[in-house]
C-alpha cells in the first residue's frame, strides 16, 4: 500500500489550543452584520500560506475553486432581454465550496431517493477513540480504506446473523462540531435485506453493542497488519503502537443506531453529512487578519459556544478536511452497488413489489433556482422574459491575480 506523504500545511502551520467561549443567543450577529463570503475572504488573505509547492494538491485546486466561485475566472453565460442584460457567472462545483455544496447534497438527495427502496432504514454511527484520529489524518491512504472496512463489518454481522444482503450507503466524515479531526462513519442500511438462498426479502435488526465489537477488532487488527508491514508513519515505535492498539481494543467504543420509519427521513437527516464543507457560513462571527470565531452547538453545555483559532490554524485545520483527488463522498455498497444496480434494481424492485423509478433528469439552471430560491432568474426587472445569447470566456483565476 502506498502512503501519501504529510501535507506542509500540517508541519509548516503550528497547532495551537482551540478556545471555547460561552456565549448567549444576543451576542450573534445579525443578518445584516455577518461577514460576507467569510471563507473566500479567509482563504485570500492566506493565498501565501496555502498556494504553494508543498501543499497537497488537492487542497490547492479545491482552495482555488471556492476563491474563483462566481468570478470572472470561470467565465459565464449572457441572458438579454430587448432592455436589460444579465451576466450570470459559472460555479465551481466544489465539495469545500459552502453554495456549491449545498446544491450538490440537494442533488444527492433527488437522485438517491429514486434508487432506494420504500422499506425502514437506519443510520449506524460508527466511531472510534480520540487517539486513533491523527493516525489516519497523518496516513490518508488509510482513511480511504475505512468506508470499506465499516461497510464489510456490517454486511458480515447481517449474513451471519440472518443470512441475507442489505443495501448499504457509507458517509465519510472526518470532523467534529469545532472544526476538530474526528474520522467517522455514518452508515445508511436498508431494514429489509435480501435473503438469496430463498429469493425474498427479511427485516434485519442491527444489534449495537455486536456490531461496536466488531468494528473495534476490524479497526484494530488492520491497524496491526499495517504497523507490521513498516507502512504506518507515526512517532511511536511498532511496539509501543502495537500495545497502544491491544489497549484500545479492550475498551468500549460509541457506536450509535438511529432508525427511520421511510427513506425520506433518512435522505434529510443524511442531507447535513454529505458533500458539504466542514463549516457553515452562517456560522461565523468574526473574521480578521489575525482571527477567525465561529458558534458550535456544545452537545455538554447544552447551548452555543463560540469557538476561536488563529486564521493560519483555521486553513491548516480545514486543509485537513479537504477530499483528496477521486474520492467519493459518499459510497454504496451491497444490493444496490454501482457493480450491480444496473443488473439487479428491476428484480429486487419486483421482489419487494414496488415500482422501479428512473432518476430524473438533471434540473437545467432555471429550474433549479425558481425550485430552489423561489424565483426566476430569467426574468428582468420588468417581468420579462431574457434569452441566452452568448458567454463570457474564463479570465485569469484570482488567485494569480492577486500573487
Amino acid at each position: 500500500m502506498r502512503l501519501s506523504r504529510l501535507t506542509a500545511m500540517n508541519t509548516a502551520l503550528p497547532r495551537i489550543e482551540r478556545k471555547h467561549l460561552v456565549i448567549n443567543e444576543c451576542d450573534l450577529p445579525s443578518h445584516q452584520e455577518r461577514v460576507k463570503e467569510p471563507l473566500r475572504k479567509i482563504l485570500i488573505a492566506t493565498l501565501h500560506i496555502w498556494d504553494i509547492p508543498d501543499t497537497r494538491e488537492a487542497v490547492r485546486k479545491n482552495f482555488r475553486k471556492v476563491i474563483d466561485c462566481r468570478t470572472a475566472a470561470l467565465g459565464g453565460e449572457i441572458y438579454a432581454s430587448d432592455k436589460e442584460t444579465l451576466v450570470v457567472p459559472h460555479t465551481c462545483k466544489s465539495r469545500s465550496c459552502p453554495s456549491c455544496g449545498h446544491r450538490a447534497t440537494l442533488l444527492w438527495q433527488r437522485d438517491r431517493w429514486c434508487d432506494l427502496f420504500d422499506v425502514p432504514y437506519s443510520m449506524v454511527t460508527l466511531t472510534m477513540p480520540d487517539v486513533l484520529w491523527t493516525v489516519f489524518r497523518d496516513n490518508r491512504d488509510l482513511l480511504h480504506d475505512l468506508p470499506s472496512i465499516g461497510a464489510q463489518v456490517i454486511s458480515r454481522w447481517v449474513h451471519l446473523r440472518y443470512g441475507a444482503t442489505l443495501d448499504i450507503d457509507v458517509i465519510q466524515h472526518t470532523f467534529g462540531r469545532h472544526l476538530n479531526f474526528n474520522c467517522h462513519l455514518h452508515v445508511l442500511v436498508s431494514g429489509f435485506g435480501l435473503r438469496r438462498s430463498e429469493s425474498r426479502f427479511v427485516p434485519v435488526w442491527l444489534d449495537a453493542d455486536e456490531i461496536m465489537s466488531w468494528w473495534r477488532d476490524a479497526i484494530t487488527l488492520y491497524l496491526q497488519e499495517i504497523a507490521k508491514l513498516g507502512l504506518l508513519q507515526s512517532a511511536l515505535s511498532i511496539d509501543a503502537l502495537t500495545a497502544g492498539l491491544i489497549s484500545q481494543g479492550r475498551r468500549k467504543w460509541s457506536v450509535h443506531i438511529a432508525r427511520f420509519k421511510s427513506k425520506e427521513q433518512l435522505l434529510h437527516y443524511a442531507g447535513r453529512y454529505v458533500r458539504r464543507p466542514p463549516i457553515a457560513q452562517h456560522r461565523f462571527l468574526t473574521v480578521t487578519d489575525e482571527r477567525v470565531e465561529f458558534w458550535t452547538n456544545d452537545r455538554k453545555l447544552k447551548r452555543r459556544v463560540k469557538t476561536r483559532y488563529q486564521i493560519n490554524d483555521f486553513v491548516a485545520t480545514l486543509a485537513d478536511h479537504t477530499h483528496d483527488h477521486y474520492r467519493h463522498s459518499v459510497r454504496s455498497f451491497g444490493l444496490l452497488a454501482p457493480r450491480s444496480i444496473g443488473l439487479m434494481r428491476s428484480a429486487l424492485f419486483l421482489l419487494l413489489g414496488q415500482r422501479r423509478r428512473e432518476r430524473p433528469k438533471r434540473l437545467k439552471y432555471r429550474n433549479s433556482i425558481l425550485r430552489s430560491f423561489g424565483r426566476d432568474p430569467l426574468l428582468d426587472s420588468q417581468g420579462n422574459e431574457m434569452h441566452r445569447i452568448g458567454r463570457v470566456e474564463p479570465k485569469r483565476s484570482v488567485a494569480d491575480n492577486l500573487s
